[in-house]
This record gives structure tokens, sequence and C-alpha cells, in this order.
């Protein structure tokens, strides 16, 4: 299950915070039923726009990764969650819009699978440019 979400709209004091993050990152492992294999990284990025920095990080879980990556200016949080484990992904999006006080969030849910797909053949890939 791969989870993106995009965060509108947020508090720009909770997005600059690195430990909201830290704790998001910290936390989410665990709420979700997984299995932090590493502590949070999370580091303060200044882009080459003034507009553009933020903080990002991650975690490892054993069953894959969980970044945010926050744009205080732009009011703007983006959060990947992926697992090979499908996990009930309400409580971990009601948390994001409490803790970074979004207005709005756009969110994109993949089903992933460990299994093999039933398509014998596929079509191969567009090439990309």
């Amino acid at each position: 299950m791969h989870v993106i979400i995009d965060g509108f709209g947020g508090d720009p004091d909770q997005l600059s915070d690195e430990n909201v993050v830290r704790v998001i990152l910290d936390q989410y492992p665990q709420m979700m039923g997984m299995t932090r294999i590493t502590q949070p990284t999370v580091v303060r990025y200044t882009g080459s726009k003034p507009e553009d920095w933020g903080v990002s990080g991650y975690v490892m879980i054993a069953e894959s990764h969980i970044a945010v990556h926050t744009f205080p200016e732009r009011r703007l949080v983006w959060a990947d969650i992926f697992s090979c484990k499908d996990f009930e992904a309400a409580q971990v999006l009601e948390d994001i819009k409490r803790r970074f006080r979004l207005r709005q969030m756009d969110v994109k849910v993949l089903e992933r699978s460990l299994e093999s797909s039933p398509v014998v053949a596929r079509e191969p890939a567009a090439p990309v440019r």
C-alpha cells in the first residue's frame, strides 16, 4: 500500500518545527502496526528560492519507508507512506491534518502486493522522455 499525501493551508509554525516531523516519524510505524528499523532522520533544508525552505525527514520501516517534506512559506506538506503490508490510513491522515493544521488534503492510495500478478504478459513500458 502506498499513500501519497499533499496537504495545503497548514500552519507555518508547525510546518517549520523539526520536532513535529520527528514525532510523526517516530510514532507512525507503531501506530500503523509496522516495524521501525532506523531512527528518524530529520533535516532543515534551504532551497535556491526563499520560499522552498522546509523540513524533510524519513524513517525506514521493515515494510518500506515513511517520508515527510514541509514547505512552511507555501503552507504545504508532502508525505509518502509506502508499505508492502496493508494498514489503516484513516488514523494517519487525521493525525497529519491535525498536527499541521491543514485546511485541505489531496490523498492518493496505490495498492501494492507481494503476490505475483495474475497477468502473464505485460505490454512494455513507454520510454521515458
